[in-house]
């Protein structure tokens, strides 16, 4: 797939329709989309559709129960069958969320810029927790509410510091250096999260992707605060995150990332031919090589997005590197290679036999 093509109309008579969810970093990702495609095509009219999704309705549920009861496709099945149905041109998907085996007929057909594929450890802020008043009632065995300093290392947590996280990625790596660490679930979008973490003094910490904060218009500020970012237009839609809220970036050395993180993809019907002459126009080539290798990586090796599973391609040169680890019962299995860039989807399954020997 080439990285640019010229301006044209693909059928300026038709609106074609955008399926996304309606949280407001899929809605931050569909808008990304949505202007990018304007901008590419013109003259081509263009519009968002909202839907539902079985994930959007499981808030209570922890998507780190490993008992396999969860479905997969969580947050995408209801977007392809708008596909299916023709009620839809394209589903939005943020990558890491979209299982590697789709459904008949329909395809990934390409991905949008890559974003930060770090991982940002989010705390209360211990000057902030020292104003708060104390708690109403107080009882023996609450937990008191934990801060800590700006520019928190996750190698200087104290021990027994809870992490809220329903990663099992997120939550096996870090216990494999940090086995102290005490792990918890939490669920919600990003916004709620955020919350907890500013007012429920059971956990200290979390984790989320770097590349869903920017998309919801948050940064690192000074001394570590996450603020809503100033030069934003006037009514953006973000919202500010909680009073007392810092961050620590992680980089992939300490933090692998999740297949496709960071990535946003366009799913389409195979027989859409509209959407496939689109979609190839806004294809970003380095990303697409790149989660390439990622997908066949974790489809070889047979998990879902839900799987202790973590790979990171990027280009070096005219090749694709790709860095992977699994857990394994012995523990984690790391490894990494290169290929050429047109190798991209071979290097991920190479890398993934290389598990099984």
């Amino acid at each position: 797939m080439a990285d640019s093509f010229p301006f044209i109309f693909v059928n300026p008579n038709r609106t074609m329709v955008i399926a996304t969810r309606g949280s407001a970093l899929a809605l931050a990702q569909a808008n990304t989309l949505l202007e990018s495609a304007r901008m590419r095509f013109p003259g081509q009219p263009f519009e968002l559709k909202i839907v539902r999704t079985t994930g959007d309705k499981m808030q209570t549920a922890s998507l780190a129960n490993a008992d396999g009861s969860l479905p997969k496709g969580l947050f995408t099945k209801e977007l392809e069958v708008e596909l299916e149905s023709g009620g839809a041109d394209f589903a939005v998907h943020s990558l890491k969320d979209l299982p590697t085996e789709l459904p008949d007929g329909l395809e990934l057909v390409a991905t949008l810029p890559r974003a930060d594929v770090r991982e940002v450890m989010v705390y209360r802020d211990a000057a902030h927790v020292a104003t708060l008043p104390p708690a109403a009632e107080w009882s023996p065995g609450q937990r008191l509410m934990q801060g800590f300093a700006p520019g928190l290392k996750l190698s200087k947590l104290p021990s027994r510091t809870v992490v809220a996280t329903s990663s099992t990625r997120r939550a096996a790596l870090l216990q494999t250096f940090r086995p102290d660490m005490v792990m918890v679930p939490i669920r919600g979008n990003v916004g709620t999260r955020l919350a907890k973490v500013a007012t429920d003094p059971t956990f200290d910490v979390t984790l989320l992707a770097a590349a869903g904060l920017v998309r919801l218009g948050l940064f690192l500020g000074p001394k570590s605060r996450l603020m809503l970012d100033p030069t934003l237009p006037r009514g953006h839609a973000s919202e500010p995150p909680p009073e007392g809220l810092l961050g620590t970036l992680l980089e992939p050395e300490e933090m692998l990332p999740a297949v496709g993180q960071g990535a946003i993809g366009i799913e389409i019907r195979s027989d859409n031919v509209d959407a496939r002459e689109v979609a190839a126009g806004l294809n970003h080539g380095n990303t697409w090589r790149c989660v390439m290798a990622e997908r066949a990586f974790l489809r070889a090796i047979g998990g879902g997005c839900q799987s202790p599973i973590a790979a990171y391609a990027r280009i070096v040169g005219h090749q694709v590197h790709l860095r992977a680890a699994v857990q394994r019962e012995s523990g984690w299995w790391r490894g990494e290679g290169r290929r050429a860039m047109a190798e991209a989807a071979v290097l991920g399954t190479a890398l993934a036999e290389e598990v099984r020997r």
